[in-house]
């Protein structure tokens, strides 16, 4: 292969051949050779924007060709797909149902594919959880009795309003 030396504009460029000589080329014979490879190269490519517009019609006569029943398959196999989701994604649901209702775990806490897998996953959040009790206790067993105020308590409200619904609730004060 030959030795190539490029050199910028304004000076000369030199190659080695085969018989060990040099040639010298100037800045404008170094720039017709690169423009007649790029012209080559361009001509392989010349009717690339020619056959992509010729794809771009093939695809859009085949589409426009489709028959009715072409369109109709294709919709009910989308809708078959859709229809297979929902039956699944229902399965799920009735599964975690009916799991939480045996264990008494809530169904959005449970995940898992199977009844095993839920059923499991149940447990450890019952285990977690431990035997917490559900409400809070009540020191007075949820009675609502205002604490006992004496009739000189009631008598000394100042205001009317408060001072007549003390009187009501302690009735037994004034009798």
């Amino acid at each position: 292969m030959a030795d190539e030396t490029k050199t910028g504009a304004g000076q000369e460029a030199t190659q080695t051949g085969a018989g060990g000589q040099e040639k010298t080329f100037t800045q404008a014979q170094v720039d017709a050779i690169i423009g007649e490879r790029l012209s080559r190269e361009r001509e392989k490519y010349a009717d690339y924007e020619t056959l992509k517009e010729k794809a771009g019609k093939y695809d859009t006569a085949q589409e426009a060709e489709k028959t009715d029943l072409q369109r109709a398959q294709e919709a009910a196999a989308d809708y078959k797909t859709k229809y297979e989701t929902l039956e699944r994604e229902k399965a799920a649901r009735d599964l975690r149902d009916k799991v939480s209702k045996a264990t008494g775990v809530p169904a959005d806490l449970l995940t898992g594919d199977t009844e095993e897998a839920m059923t499991a996953h149940a447990n450890a959040i019952k285990a977690y959880a431990g035997d917490k009790p559900k409400y809070g206790t009540v020191p007075d067993g949820g009675e609502k009795t205002p604490p006992p105020m004496t009739k000189a308590e009631i008598l000394a409200i100042k205001n009317e309003r408060e001072r007549l619904k003390a009187i009501r609730e302690h009735i037994d004060l004034f009798k």
